[in-house]
């Protein structure tokens, strides 16, 4: 009975204690197991923290590529890793590579010894590939938006296989960057360092770090926009300091003369122009021009007609002369797509007339006094002229036409632009030039600010707010006193 005994207490020490074998060895591998994956979330937040640097010092997408990939050979010990972006046309070419990252096609021999260092020669080739959606393993995954693990290379058909034993494929991962579903790109890495096939955990790993890399690189081109945007606001708003300088801020003060303009741009930045500048014998010049478009290159444009302008004006007492010479100076450097509308007048006081020339612009408005009907009358004063920079020299000249109309005592000269009678209300009706003329036979014997004031306010209550006008407003008012 005692051997018995003795016999079940050995036999349940030694299951015991096999117990408690297997209960440590299970723990073991729990604590390896909890290490590891403290160390992959160490390896993601170490990750997470190099993209945040990356976008806090503003660098570009090569920059950002590049510290991917090397995360991701510090991450998975793998030899080499590659980022391939897609591109606009859908297809997918190598941006970023670290290591001997092997090229997903065959590369000629006779390319082979066109590099010094066999490292940049592998990057030359990849980033000189362009693969296709669903080309190799790379492809696939772009195309199944999944990671894709290759255990064994030298019997995976997708993989190219090289004759160089240092780009052998031995094992590879490729991972899907996206962002909300939209591809980006793909993150592939090759060859552990410790000769063995990557395994789950190294998939796991490299699909997270391809999805921060998603997010990182998505908030790099939103700041990058945002950049952007700044510089240009910047730049627009110093192009728009220097149009405004341009344009007059005082006007000319001449006896019996009442002047002023008015000016508002669609954009930052408008295409519109209006200028005084005495002549000879007491003679004023003005003018009031459209560019074609809007922005920065309508404002550039603007500011060499007004150069040219005034510099023909000196030399020629004509306005016909004037714009003749100054589509010949300006026609040929213009673009196709772009033009310019121009009024130029001279004002001659001691003659007591206006002589003016039209180049494809809006007729100018005068008001004057019937003197046998006894009532105020407005006109469209007509003349020939196509806009500069639009035909030949030849056909320019052979077309302007230049007016002279007397300027007394009462009578109203007005200048504009298109955005005025172009301006339209919600029904989709123009202002029209008849209703300018209705607002200047009501304001004629107001002074000439208070009479564009008037314009600008009739136009504003037909159309709306002034800021969401589709097109910048030019006016110009000048009455004989």
């Amino acid at each position: 009975m005692l051997d018995f005994i003795l016999t079940i207490a050995v036999v349940l020490a030694v299951a015991l204690g096999i117990l408690s074998m297997k209960s440590r060895r299970a723990m073991g591998r729990l604590d390896e197991e909890n290490q590891r994956l403290r160390q992959e979330k160490q390896m993601v937040l170490d990750f997470m923290h190099d993209m945040v640097e990356a976008l806090g010092e503003g660098l570009g997408k090569d920059e950002l590529y590049q510290r991917i990939v090397h995360a991701a050979i510090l991450s998975s010990g793998a030899l080499s890793a590659c980022v391939f972006e897609l591109t606009p046309e859908g297809k997918l070419r190598g941006v970023a590579v670290e290591g001997l990252f092997p090229p997903q096609r065959p590369v000629p021999e006779s390319s082979r010894v066109k590099l010094t260092t066999r490292a940049k020669f592998i990057e030359q080739v990849l980033k000189s590939e362009v693969l296709q959606i669903g080309e190799g393993v790379i492809g696939s995954a772009a195309q199944s938006r999944e990671v894709i693990l290759v255990e064994d290379g030298e019997n995976d058909e997708r993989i190219v296989k090289h004759d160089d034993s240092s780009l052998v494929v031995k094992s590879m991962i490729a991972a899907p960057i996206l962002f909300r579903k939209q591809l980006i790109g793909v993150l592939a890495v090759a060859n552990p360092s410790d000769g063995f096939c990557f395994n789950q955990t190294d998939v796991s790993l490299i699909q997270t770090l391809a999805e921060q890399a998603g997010l990182a690189i998505h908030n790099s081109f939103l700041l990058n926009l945002q950049l952007e945007k700044r510089k240009l606001d910047v730049d627009l708003t110093l192009a728009s300091n220097i149009q405004q300088m341009l344009l007059p801020t005082t006007f000319p003060r001449i006896e019996s003369l009442d002047i002023d303009a008015f000016y508002v741009p669609a954009q930052k930045v408008g295409g519109d122009l209006y200028d005084f500048f005495p002549l000879d014998d007491g003679r004023l010049g003005v003018a009031v021009a459209d560019v074609s478009g809007k922005g920065i290159p309508a404002s550039l444009l603007m500011t060499i007609c007004r150069t040219n302008l005034r510099h023909y004006s000196r030399l020629h007492d004509s306005p016909a002369r004037v714009l003749c010479e100054l589509n010949r100076s300006m026609g040929p450097d213009m673009r196709g797509d772009m033009f310019i509308t121009l009024v130029y007048a001279v004002i001659d006081m001691q003659a007591g007339h206006i002589t003016f020339c039209r180049c494809g612009h809006e007729r100018p408005l005068f008001g004057r006094r019937d003197s046998k009907a006894g009532i105020f009358v407005t006109e469209m004063l007509a003349s020939e002229g196509m806009a500069v920079g639009m035909v030949s020299d030849d056909l320019f000249d052979s077309v302007i036409e230049e007016k002279r109309i007397p300027f007394e005592t009462g009578d109203i000269f007005l200048l504009y632009t298109d955005g005025v009678t172009e301006a339209c209300n919600e029904e989709g009706m123009e202002f029209s030039t008849g209703r300018l003329a209705d607002v200047v036979k009501t304001l004629r014997n107001r002074p000439a600010q208070e009479l564009n004031r008037g314009i600008i306010e009739t136009v504003d209550r037909f159309a709306g707010n002034l800021s969401s006008y589709a097109d910048d407003i030019t006016l110009v008012a000048i009455r004989r006193t």
